[in-house]
């Protein structure tokens, strides 16, 4: 008998039927003896479709009445799939983020959780019920509806398995688990049935959508054991948990990680005089603009050096623009720019105790006439911008040269 907390995203319940099918799975999870709390999002496409309607009648919608338009579609589902689960005879209670008392800051749009009342649920569990948890939702010190950002059903599912001390957080999705990398980028992915928390935090920061960074980072910090399965095929799935001594010898690298949503830009010729990186990256913070990778040359003979840094896609123009201005006021030469760039990141907790793991990544690379921008490493990973239209090779040359198919990633011999 376990306590488990099982998320379906918007797939997973994204018509009655399937609705039916999640309650068949909590079904028999009851037959066993489990407690559970089942945490579900809107149904697909619901929430696309409320954020249309509000912008029919008002092109920027105040904050606070889309997250009371918003939060509407987690509680038809916990409706409905509470009434599938009294059909099939189980005693089940639906509960809005408010109900169960998420307590969030008033960031309207993307809140974080603050505080979350378990008494409710735990006396609903002792009495042998299903808790169904609107996810995505909470509400402030005043009552006011927050929700928590797009994805926010994972770190609902993972806070409430956090609060309850439960023995797994389980991830239901359209995916049967985390890969080496995205199998429709390369046949021979491989599905982990392993990964660490660390591991898995890198790789969603860089790229893979399978899990909100914000769900995996809670789970890391409460120890919250985290699995993703799929909602449409019977699996073990892929468990993501805490670096054990079985991991000592794992291999260099776990995984690849990638993301075409990257723009680059360049200040040429700034005065190299302290103080100038943050007089750059100052106005770029300010527009709330986030910055990823950074590097900064040596001064040349003249006393200037270059500054560059990427940007998501989606900000590129008003990068470039914010740039430009600050490109006047220092004086610099150039402004250069490209929304034609990708990075590609190889991640792998072995790194700490494998030498040659960068070296062998980048000969890969050159061996195919790919070229790299920029480089950007920390203890567990290795990052690299390089043309947009070399991406796909990049991924299959590097997943190639560690071996992930067949996992046995290590670092070949210089």
């Amino acid at each position: 008998m376990a306590l488990l907390v099982q998320k379906y995203g918007g797939t997973s319940v994204g018509t009655v039927e399937r609705i039916e099918a999640v309650a068949d799975r909590v079904y028999k999870h009851k037959q066993k003896g489990d407690d559970v709390v089942v945490v579900v999002s809107a149904m697909s496409g619901e929430t696309n479709r409320l954020i249309e309607l509000a912008k029919s009648v008002m092109p920027s919608p105040n904050a606070r009445e889309m997250d009371v338009l918003l939060s509407t579609g987690e509680q038809v589902t916990i409706a409905l799939l509470s009434m599938a689960l009294m059909k099939r005879g189980l005693d089940a209670r639906s509960y809005t983020g408010s109900q169960i008392r998420i307590t969030t800051d008033n960031a309207h749009g993307k809140a974080r959780i603050q505080k979350i009342d378990t008494e409710a649920m735990k006396a609903d569990l002792d009495a042998g019920r299903v808790v169904v948890a609107a996810g995505f939702q909470g509400a402030d010190e005043f009552g006011n509806i927050t929700t928590l950002g797009r994805g926010g059903s994972d770190t609902t599912g993972v806070a409430l398995a956090a609060a309850l001390k439960a023995d797994e957080c389980q991830i239901y999705t359209d995916v049967d688990g985390v890969y080496t990398t995205d199998p429709r980028v390369v046949d021979s992915a491989r599905r982990l049935d392993k990964i660490t928390f660390e591991e898995m935090l890198e790789m969603a920061s860089l790229g893979s959508k399978i899990l909100q960074i914000r769900s995996v980072e809670f789970a890391g910090k409460y120890q919250v054991p985290l699995r993703v399965l799929s909602s449409f095929v019977e699996g073990e799935g892929t468990l993501i948990t805490t670096e054990g001594n079985e991991n000592m010898e794992q291999p260099a690298v776990s995984g690849i990680a990638f993301n075409r949503d990257e723009a680059k830009l360049t200040l040429k010729g700034v005065p190299d005089i302290p103080g100038v990186a943050s007089r750059i990256l100052g106005p770029i913070s300010d527009a709330n603009i986030e910055v990823d990778m950074i590097v900064q040359n040596i001064s040349s003979v003249d006393g200037t050096t270059d500054f560059t840094f990427t940007v998501h896609r989606n900000e590129y123009d008003q990068a470039l623009s914010t740039l430009n201005s600050i490109a006047e006021e220092l004086g610099a030469t150039e402004v250069l720019s490209d929304a034609k760039i990708a990075k590609v990141s190889i991640v792998g907790v072995g790194m700490r105790s494998h030498a040659g793991v960068a070296s062998s990544m980048f000969r890969a690379l050159a061996e195919e006439s790919i070229n790299i921008q920029l480089i950007s490493t920390s203890e567990i990973k290795v990052s690299v911008i390089i043309d947009e239209k070399y991406m796909e090779l990049a991924v299959r040359t590097l997943h190639s040269a560690f071996k992930l198919s067949d996992g046995a990633s290590g670092v070949s011999e210089a």
